[in-house]
């Protein structure tokens, strides 16, 4: 019989934090949680998600932030977890403008207590997300990894690219093998109320407007949650390995040539436009919405496309949830949680 794997998830009680619980409890799994349950958006549902999870035996919960001094580090010294899977962060492109020092403590000093508890009891693969907001500027689509990254438009994509850097450091100098996800716009049931699906499905459950940046020109690379859990899930497995040589690198993987750490997409390779996702909600709520159109907003960009052919090649894997598929089930959560 095999012995049971320990994993260490960060922020276990936000949207992915809890689907990847959940799946990893189901995949036999202990799973230890650390989520601060922050006020940035209703804590309610971060309390009815946790309560879920710990439902099952398998799962413990710690409530504080990981910023705390030395949090991580007791942590890992009394479970020595076997993966660790750091989603915890301050999210938000546009929150980031009026409060950055959130994102500092949580996203760079958060990240570093973590990598410090990870040198003194190193696990055997750390899975951190990142974001497709690390891309900024570029241009070219589809985004692929091996692209370079300077240009972050937000202070939350600087955090997020830096802590692929800080990262990379950690992996190269104590070789703990490091993926990062690169993250494309995530929906679906359990959704995290600032992202527009949950708004617009609010707004217009109420009768209310909807505010569509950019008068509508934005694109986005959607994918269902349970998409994404399934390529993490298939992720843990494979753990990057610091190559001999440059030349064993194959040209779409982004493998350190000095360190076994490397970045994926995660992404459904499907852009949408924004008017597109908007008549999803539309069919399935059965109402019209009422548009106010307004400018880009600071720190946005237009579109995002995921490349996931490196995905594909490490896992055999690629998420395929259709966005109406994906909209309707979170449309028939939204009514059956909030008894609309």
């Amino acid at each position: 019989m095999s012995e049971t794997r320990t994993a260490l998830v960060t922020g276990s009680a936000g949207f992915i934090g809890y689907y990847t619980c959940r799946r990893l409890l189901a995949d036999g799994f202990r799973v230890i949680g650390v989520d601060s349950l922050s006020d940035y958006y209703d804590p309610e549902l971060k309390r009815r998600r946790q309560a879920t999870l710990l439902q099952n035996a398998g799962f413990a919960a710690i409530n504080d932030p990981i910023e705390t001094p030395e949090l991580l580090a007791n942590l890992f010294a009394e479970y020595r977890p076997d993966v660790v899977i750091h989603l915890a962060a301050q999210a938000g492109v546009r929150y980031s403008i009026d409060n950055p020092r959130s994102y500092l403590e949580s996203n760079l000093v958060g990240t570093f207590e973590l990598l410090e508890a990870a040198r003194a009891h190193p696990p055997q693969h750390m899975l951190l997300a990142s974001t497709s907001s690390a891309y900024g500027a570029n241009t070219e689509m589809p985004y692929r990894e091996t692209m370079k990254t300077d240009h972050q438009m937000s202070f939350y994509a600087a955090t997020k690219k830096a802590t692929e850097a800080m990262a990379h450091s950690y992996a190269h100098l104590f070789d703990l093998p490091v993926t990062m996800f690169r993250f494309f716009t995530v929906y679906g049931p359990w959704g995290r109320p600032d992202m527009a699906l949950f708004k617009f499905t609010r707004a217009m459950l109420a009768g209310e407007p909807i505010d569509v940046y950019n008068h509508g020109e934005m694109m986005r690379d959607f994918t269902y949650v349970e998409d994404l859990v399934e390529a993490i899930r298939r992720l843990v497995d494979t753990p990057p390995v610091r190559p001999d040589s440059p030349d064993e690198i194959a040209e779409v993987d982004s493998l350190s040539p000095v360190a076994p750490w490397r970045i994926v997409n995660i992404g459904n390779s499907q852009p949408v436009q924004l008017g597109d996702m908007i008549a999803a909600i539309e069919s399935a709520l059965g109402i019209a919405a009422k548009r106010n159109l307004m400018p880009m907003q600071p720190g946005d960009v237009p579109a995002t496309w995921a490349d996931a052919e490196l995905l594909r090649s490490l896992t055999g894997y690629v998420p395929q949830t259709d966005i109406g598929e994906g909209i309707r089930r979170f449309v028939d959560w939204y009514r059956d949680y909030y008894q609309v």
